[in-house]
């Protein structure tokens, strides 16, 4: 056949085929609609790079003043200080900010700027086995133009329970997805198929001859780091929860109550061995790993409600959670070695590939280091100025300097809005008890006077501070107000250690709000501020292993000048008393 005739029939041929089917218009809206998503959420994705040595992961800023997630495993081999590259090509001096060695997060911030891009959080509660997903990251810390590899999904799982890896990294509540997730993208984030973020990412299955994914990642619930975000922020190495009790299921398949400490909180409130555990945290219980699900999502002195059942009567309970170390044991375990959840990659490192007969193909070659702020700093570099500037070292935190300025944030709200008189004059309350008669409080720097219609009763401040607890039956109600007046004038690093605690919602419920915890005498007060600045509750404890003493503060405007118009006074599951303020003097 000449040329001429092959060419007519080719054309003939194509000419006779039927014509490709033309794409769906909503495929292509999706496809242009995902790239559009990618291409919004990779801006807040960090590749995070050890200053000094090796290692790094992925992190993502959640906050336009550059607070970013990441894994405490990613953190933690960097120490104080880091670098963040941005998919602009961008580097960043960042310093750590709080660590949660037991949930396996640690917040850190960018330096340099107040406008990071800051990606959206969702509601990590509403994901669904099936739903798309996202991971955005470093693996094997490859994007030294700080590009992200994406990876494409479902969930596979959610309120998913792995067990503790080696002496403290427990993913509890966790979610479960088939999207790739390999060593480097530990601390990067999950996102929804809408680019909210539903978790950070930071376990794996791996194929144990290599460092492979199998196809099984998970991901800490973004619900959960919310719980715990305040704390961070503190600049504090957080603690969980636990409910003084243990549980197993019972012959009938029940969960009950297995052990108790008479010392719990759950024990004064009630519960008691053989107890069927029914809800936790507005969570129904089935199973004992979905109740250790619901306590793993709460930090240290949170209060929750319980539901429980004995001989077929359920009650209904707030409890306050304890630590799950005790004081120091934490901070002593952070100077262990521990296993990670995920290996450890060093810079431009690749899996290695097993070739056609079995032999190992050669390893990719390294992948250059990104480019830093002007050039790659020197094997243990001091820690930069900018970073240093960020950074205040105290045993017991990951940052003190984030403690700090949280502290005088929030006093300096509470003292120029209230206005309340921080000399040495003392103030005066007056008004009805709930009961009618009259009552008049003076709060002095030497003690407290209490006098009601049937006598009076003072309190002097001294060494032991807290005993005794009166009125008797109160839990120190004069303590516990003597102790509010004094915090409107403390010097907090010459009365005792005023620290910022972080956020917790008063009560159990409502807000989470901005809370102190002062340690004076030998005593510890926790003060919830609302988002105004007001302070709304101040929870007194002579005893950690008794109940405390809790005042709360409402009505404010109702009352005279800058005091509630009511406060009341509750002690366990009781109301000890309730004071409406007619008439105040605090200057």
């Amino acid at each position: 056949m000449t040329s001429t005739l092959r060419a007519i029939f080719v054309l003939a041929w194509f000419a006779a085929a039927p014509a490709a089917p033309a794409v769906d218009s909503a495929v292509l809206q999706a496809q242009a609609d995902r790239v559009a998503v990618i291409e919004r959420a990779k801006r807040s994705v960090v590749a995070i790079f050890a200053s000094e040595g090796e290692g790094g992961g992925s992190g993502v800023i959640i906050s336009a003043d550059g607070y970013a997630l990441t894994n405490f495993h990613v953190a933690r081999p960097c120490g104080k200080a880091m670098l963040c590259g941005l998919s602009d090509g961008r580097i960043y001096d960042a310093v750590i900010v709080g660590m949660d060695p037991v949930g396996d997060v640690a917040l850190v911030k960018l330096l340099g700027r107040d406008d990071f891009p800051a990606a959206p959080m969702g509601d990590s509660d509403a994901v669904a086995v099936g739903d798309w997903a996202y991971v955005m990251g470093n693996p094997f810390l490859l994007s030294a133009d700080f590009q992200p590899t994406v990876t494409y999904g479902v969930i596979s799982g959610v309120h998913r329970y792995q067990f503790p890896s080696g002496t403290l990294l427990e993913y509890a509540d966790c979610i479960q997805t088939d999207a790739s997730i390999n060593p480097g993208n530990s601390g990067g984030p999950l996102f929804d198929a809408a680019g909210r973020l539903i978790g950070v990412v930071g376990r794996g299955s791996f194929e144990k001859r290599g460092r492979v994914n199998v196809g099984a990642g998970y991901a800490i619930s973004i619900n959960q780091v919310k719980n715990f975000l305040g704390h961070l922020k503190g600049g504090r190495v957080v603690d969980h929860a636990t409910l003084g009790a243990t549980v197993a299921f019972d012959e009938d398949g029940r969960v009950v109550v297995s052990d108790i400490l008479e010392s719990s909180d759950a024990y004064r409130r009630g519960l008691r061995y053989d107890d069927e555990i029914v809800a936790l945290g507005g969570r129904p219980i089935q199973t004992p790993n979905g109740f250790k699900n619901v306590l793993g999502i709460y930090p240290k002195g949170w209060r929750i409600p319980l539901a429980f059942r004995r001989d077929g009567q359920r009650h209904d309970v707030l409890v306050r959670l304890s630590g799950v170390h005790s004081e120091g044991e934490l901070i002593e375990k952070l100077a262990r070695s521990f296993e990670d959840p995920m290996p450890m990659p060093k810079r431009g490192e690749e899996p290695k590939r097993e070739g056609p007969g079995g032999e190992q193909e050669e390893e990719a070659p390294e992948a250059p280091a990104p480019v830093p702020r002007t050039q790659a700093p020197p094997a243990k570099a001091p820690m930069p100025e900018i970073a240093r500037k960020h950074y205040e070292d105290r045993p017991g935190y990951a940052n003190y300097h984030f403690n700090r300025l949280n502290r005088q944030r929030v006093l300096a709200a509470w003292r120029g809005g209230s206005k309340l008189g921080g000399g040495t004059a003392p103030w005066i309350l007056s008004g009805q008890t709930a009961s009618g008669g009259p009552f008049r409080i003076e709060l002095t720097d030497a003690g407290v006077l209490l006098e009601l219609a049937g006598g009076r009763l003072e309190w002097t401040a001294g060494d032991d501070f807290g005993h005794p607890a009166l009125p008797e039956g109160s839990g120190g109600m004069l303590a516990a107000l003597y102790l509010w007046r004094q915090l409107a004038s403390a010097e907090p690093d010459q009365s005792g250690r005023l620290d910022y605690l972080g956020t917790i919602p008063a009560g159990g419920a409502g807000a989470p709000a901005d809370v102190l915890s002062w340690l004076r005498g030998g005593v510890e007060a926790w003060f919830y501020f609302d988002a105004a600045g007001r302070l709304i509750t101040l929870e007194m404890s002579p005893d950690p292993a008794t109940d405390p003493c809790e005042i709360r503060f409402s009505e404010y405007g109702a009352g005279p000048g800058p005091m509630p118009g009511r406060i009341e006074v509750h002690h366990g599951d009781e109301i000890f008393a309730a004071f409406s303020v007619e008439q105040s003097s605090t200057q």
